[in-house]
Order: structure tokens, then sequence, then C-alpha cells
């Protein structure tokens, strides 16, 4: 499952979604997880209403199932979740590896609905129309 953060210093979930200079992704497993890569932005990331700025940034979290921010808006959240991707507000800034590793653990026993959720991002869903039929 790919994991991206919003960070100004690369080093913890610092960033509003919208103004966010980098977006660092990692594939997260219940046995660990992996660095994917960094997506870096520049131009005039502060500007309100400007709508345009979020397209790459969607872009490139497309397939991520969980998008860790400082902050986002309402219009930014409104697009992230219409991409499957769950968004997570980071209080306060916080340690990116110290957010994997709580992610990690979670998935490695029992994640929480929303999560379960998450994982089946990008997974096609398999109906067995046979159960579906009633018998009679």
């Amino acid at each position: 499952m790919k994991v991206a953060f919003t960070t100004q210093d690369l080093q913890r979930v610092d960033a509003h979604f919208g103004w966010a200079k980098n977006i660092a992704v990692y594939d997260v497993r219940p046995d660990g997880y992996d660095f994917v890569e960094t997506f870096v932005f520049d131009g005039d990331l502060q500007e309100d209403g400007n709508e345009d700025k979020l397209a790459p940034k969607l872009d490139a979290i497309r397939d991520c199932a969980i998008l860790y921010v400082a902050a986002i808006g309402g219009s930014g959240a409104a697009r992230v979740v219409a991409n499957k991707i769950h968004p997570v507000k980071v209080p306060q800034p916080e340690p990116i590896m110290d957010i994997l590793d709580k992610l990690q653990a979670t998935l490695a026993g029992t994640p929480p609905p929303w999560l379960r959720k998450a994982l089946m991002k990008g997974e096609e869903r398999e109906f067995d129309f046979e159960d579906e039929v009633e018998h009679g």
C-alpha cells in the first residue's frame, strides 16, 4: 500500500497539501516499508484559490491509499477523497518515520475499518455471482 506525506523538510509531516514543496511516498506492508520517491513542487504554492496547483499533486499521489497532511483545504480534501485516497491530518509536525513505524505495526495487527478499506485501493473486486443467486 502506497502512503504519501506532505513535507517541507523531508523529515516530518509539516506541510499543508496545497503548499507542500515535497510529497514523500512510501510503500508500507505488515512486515516493513520502503521509500518509493519524493515529488518536488515549486512555483507559487501559497496562492489560495489556485486549483491548478493541486492537479500535479493529485497526479503524483493517484496510486496512494493514504495521504498524511498538516492541513488541507476543503476542495483539496474533496479531490483527494474523490481519488479514493484517505486523508489523515497530523495535528502537529510528526516525523515520517514514526508514522511509518506505527502504520506498519497497525497493518501487522488488526487494522481499523478505514485502514482495511484503504488497503483495498487498486485491488480488483471479485464477485462470485453464484453466491449472490438464491437457490430455491
